[in-house]
């Protein structure tokens, strides 16, 4: 077997038939293509380590690939309606999707729908599971952040009254992303917001930790891996660096851009960002239809390829 690789898979709908793609962030040779991969942003993401999935953009339903196989699209799975964001529990056994103002829950080996969940009143726009699979958190255009216990749900079984642990009301605008550290049920999670600020919680008790506000709307949030800071993707195509130790600890802090770190390259909106699990690179899509690859030390752009695309996430990858 050959040394793990790490690659970056993102949706491109740039030729005459979107394709999802596997590449080298090094070099961006493309490695592995998957077709009619158009993905709805907050749409893509792995299962198991064996399969990609996709919301289909526009269509009600997920594309399902096996990843070591080329230029094959493997499965379709039809929904009642577009699929907004998915999202898969790191052990593979779970994947939820948001449709509409719904969530759907599934049991990935036996494809049986163990939930839908109903405590959002506009769409989905973003969803993500806690490392430990025990947790799973969505956020909506209602301004809403859920955290759901899992165990919680399939106690209930099935029944539509299963209320989340959390309710997070304090974002005054649809939430752009919600994104979670290391350690399960203890973690921390990061949303951000059209309202232009990017929130810091604790998952165990709930708690606001951290408020930052920016002068621009907010698109996409990530961890660096150690958490010592966020980068944000800004609707003004800047990406803003979050210093998580500074000390004394402010609750609410406003980002100074003419001290703090940024990153400038893209010309329109951050939508998606994605670091290397070393934590040395950052990887950005934006609406300028480009994909910049980031050394976050210097804050230089190593790379930029032109890329059509909606979403993107990093991979470790073992090659045979």
């Amino acid at each position: 077997m050959a040394a793990p690789l790490e690659l970056v898979l993102s949706t491109d709908a740039a030729g005459q038939v979107a394709n999802c793609s596997a590449w080298d962030p090094q070099t961006g040779a493309v490695l592995l293509t998957y077709r009619g991969g158009n993905s709805s942003p907050r749409g893509l993401v792995m299962l198991g380590g064996q399969y990609l999935l996709g919301g289909q953009l526009g269509k009600n339903y997920i594309n399902v690939w096996e990843l070591q196989r080329k230029d094959q699209l493997q499965q379709k799975i039809v929904c009642s309606a577009p699929v907004t964001c998915l999202a898969a529990s790191s052990n593979g056994l779970y994947l939820a999707a948001g449709i509409a103002e719904s969530i759907y829950l599934w049991e990935v080996c036996t494809g049986h729908l163990l939930s839908i969940l109903n405590s959002h009143y506009q769409d989905l726009t973003c969803l993500t599971f806690t490392d430990d699979s025990s947790h799973f958190l969505s956020g909506a255009k209602d301004s809403l952040a859920l955290v759901w216990n899992l165990f919680s749900i399939l106690q209930a079984e099935g029944a539509r009254g299963t209320e989340p642990r959390h309710t997070w009301t304090q974002h005054s605008l649809p939430i752009t992303d919600v994104q979670c550290g290391t350690g399960g049920p203890q973690s921390r999670a990061v949303t951000s917001s059209l309202d232009q600020t990017v929130k810091l919680w604790d998952i165990a008790s709930g708690e606001l930790l951290v408020s930052v506000l920016f002068d621009v709307r907010i698109m996409s949030v990530t961890f660096d891996p150690a958490e010592y800071h966020l980068f944000c993707g800004g609707s003004d195509g800047s990406i803003f660096q979050v210093d998580l130790c500074e000390w004394p600890v402010q609750r609410d802090r406003t980002f100074n851009s003419e001290i703090e770190k940024v990153f400038k390259g893209h010309r329109d909106q951050v939508t998606c960002l994605s670091i290397s699990l070393d934590g040395s690179m950052l990887v950005s899509g934006s609406h300028d239809e480009t994909v910049c690859v980031w050394d976050i030390q210097s804050k230089q752009c190593l790379r930029t390829t032109n890329h059509r695309g909606s979403d993107l996430l990093f991979l470790s990858y073992i090659s045979h």
